[in-house]
Formats: structure tokens, C-alpha cells, sequence
């Protein structure tokens, strides 16, 4: 465990050759999902310096989920790379995550040596979120601080807590220029039902940098999970050099 700023953070870091491989998981995803675990395999397999953890809130790390927001979820992924890689990284991020690798790659750019999107949802508690709440939602959510949204993925659904939207207004990037000018490439599946795909070709169009490629898997979901996906995912990580 790594005492981070908002409590304790599970992780697991792997030494091995750099640049080192970081991990950012998904909203209320742990790094026991299968991305994380594949990735962790196949950086051990080539001795390659690898990162996964825990947000505070999720998995394995200290913390109420409903306390979170995308600020303090970047502050936890800076304590931990801090502590736990040096020199340049490879940020791949999912969902979520992708919005929190814009936030690390802005906060240490000098350390990035590239990153990867997966279906990665930059802006979603305002897009996805608020803009599609009932009204009745957002009234619970101001009245109350927390409101349960219905998931897919957990039959208990999701408490959202009020700070989760109103920070996440601090860090919109997609409205303006985003300065990183890294390599980054997007992984998107064109079956995503959670984040439009189309995020990720304004994504593309946000970013400084003039190495950017979007690629779109037209039968893919927002998981992207699957064998061919894992498979694209370690080519794409592959082919950029670092």
C-alpha cells in the first residue's frame, strides 16, 4: 500500500526496462479487471517496467467511491507514479481513465513518453452525466450530495456524489486546446452504448500534438476486452517505439 493524499492506494509496480507502463482504470473498475491484469502479463513477460492501481474509492485502496472526483483520482495516480516509476512513461488509460491521463500528462508532461486511450471519456461527468440526468436526479443530487445512477455493469448501481460533477467542471478539456504534445494513439469501439466513439475523433482534434491516431473497432463495446482487442491494444503500445 502507498499512503497517497487521500489514503491508502492498493498497487502493484513491476521493475523491468522503461519507459514504464502505467495503468488508469475506469470509473469504480479495480486492477484486477482484465485489461490491467493482460497488460501486467505482458509486461512481465518482457520485462518491462509496469504500474497498476487502485483509485482511492475502488478495489483494494481506503476511501468512500462517493467522496471521489477526477481531481483527487489525479492526485492519487501522481502520488503513486511518483513513488512508484521513474523516467519516462506510457500512460494507457480507460475510460475514465483517459480523462485522467490528460490530467497526469498535463500536470508532468516532461515524463511522457506517450499515451494510449481506451475508450477513454474525457468530460463524462458533465456529457454523459449531468446533461443526461432527469430532473429529478439533479434535484436529489443538489439535495442530497449523492444520487444512485442505474449501471450495467453493478445491479446496485452507482452512488455519484455532487463533488464528482461540480469539480469535474474545474477540468473540462474538451471545450479548448489540450497542450500535450506526446504521441497518443485512441482505441474506440464503435458498438461503445457508454462513451460515444465520437469522443474520441474530437479528442483527437483537442490535442497539441501532431502525432495522434484514432482507431475505431467497428464490433467493439466499451470494454474493449476482448482477445483481438488485447491483442490490438499490445500491438499499439508496440508500434509506438517507447
Amino acid at each position: 500500500m502507498h499512503q497517497g493524499p487521500n489514503g491508502a492506494i492498493a498497487y502493484e509496480a513491476l521493475p523491468g526496462s522503461g519507459p514504464a507502463i502505467v495503468f488508469l482504470g475506469g470509473l469504480k473498475s479495480d486492477m484486477t479487471g482484465t485489461k490491467a491484469s493482460f497488460l501486467r502479463d505482458w509486461c512481465a513477460r518482457r520485462a518491462r517496467a509496469f504500474l497498476r492501481f487502485d483509485y482511492t474509492g475502488h478495489g483494494a485502496s481506503a476511501g468512500r467511491f462517493e467522496d471521489g472526483t477526477i481531481g483527487a483520482w489525479t492526485a492519487d495516480a501522481l502520488s503513486v507514479i511518483g513513488a512508484a516509476t521513474a523516467g519516462p512513461l506510457v500512460l494507457v488509460g480507460s475510460s475514465m481513465g483517459g480523462w485522467i491521463m490528460l490530467e497526469v500528462a498535463l500536470a508532468i508532461p516532461d515524463r511522457m513518453a506517450a499515451l494510449v486511450g481506451i475508450a477513454a471519456a474525457p468530460d463524462f461527468t458533465e456529457e454523459l452525466m449531468w446533461e443526461s440526468f432527469t430532473e429529478a436526479q439533479r434535484e436529489a443530487l443538489l439535495r442530497d450530495g449523492v444520487v444512485t445512477l442505474p449501471n450495467p455493469y453493478d445491479p446496485a448501481g452507482y452512488r455519484i456524489g455532487r463533488a464528482l460533477i461540480e469539480e469535474g467542471r474545474t477540468r473540462l478539456r474538451l471545450p479548448g486546446p489540450i497542450p500535450i504534445t506526446a504521441p497518443v494513439r485512441l482505441l474506440h469501439g464503435q458498438r461503445d452504448a457508454e462513451v460515444p466513439w465520437r469522443t474520441a475523433l474530437r479528442l483527437a482534434e483537442r490535442l497539441a500534438s501532431e502525432d495522434v491516431r484514432v482507431t475505431l473497432i467497428k464490433d467493439g463495446d466499451h470494454r474493449l476486452s476482448r482477445e483481438p482487442d488485447l491483442a490490438l491494444l499490445a500491438e499499439t503500445i508496440s508500434g509506438l517505439g517507447a
